[in-house]
């Protein structure tokens, strides 16, 4: 039996490809939201799909700020009653969410061949840079001011 160690890039694409559940109700996604500050122990990487994966993890403060930032720009911005586009691994004990842009939605809730990537990744297990068409300029410039980027 062949008894190889899965590299980071196989144990983050296998995680990205797994099962995942949806915050669906908006009450749902703050009930989420909470269960995740509990969780910033793990230590948390935060990825904006289309740029460069990081290579450190965030700190409390960052990760506490991306999902105050997080939330403001999906509930402005996904002008539904439902949220559905917020998916974690596990809702009580996260170790890979998955949030989708609310302009490049595409088929993110059902099947499809070629689904969207996600626009921003949270992952405890070190991220690697997917292969994405370049974020419009004003993601581009949310991401750069949240984190001081450029």
């Amino acid at each position: 039996m062949n008894t190889m160690a899965m590299t980071d890039i196989e144990i983050f694409t296998t995680a990205l490809r797994g099962s995942f559940i949806s915050a669906l109700r908006w009450e749902h996604l703050d009930k989420f939201w909470e269960a995740l500050h509990g969780c910033c122990h793990h230590g948390w990487y935060i990825y904006a799909v289309g740029e460069e994966a990081p290579t450190i993890k965030a700190t409390d403060q960052e990760l506490k700020t991306f999902i105050n930032e997080i939330d403001k720009l999906l509930r402005q911005e996904h002008d539904e009653d439902y949220c559905g586009i917020v998916y974690a691994d596990n809702l009580e004990n996260p170790s890979i969410i998955k949030i989708y842009d609310p302009n490049n939605l595409g088929v993110s809730c059902g099947f499809s061949n070629n689904p969207p990537l996600p626009g921003w990744i949270l992952s405890t297990m070190p991220p690697v840079t997917l292969e994405s068409i370049k974020p419009p300029a004003n993601r581009q410039r949310w991401w750069q001011k949240l984190f001081h980027t450029a």
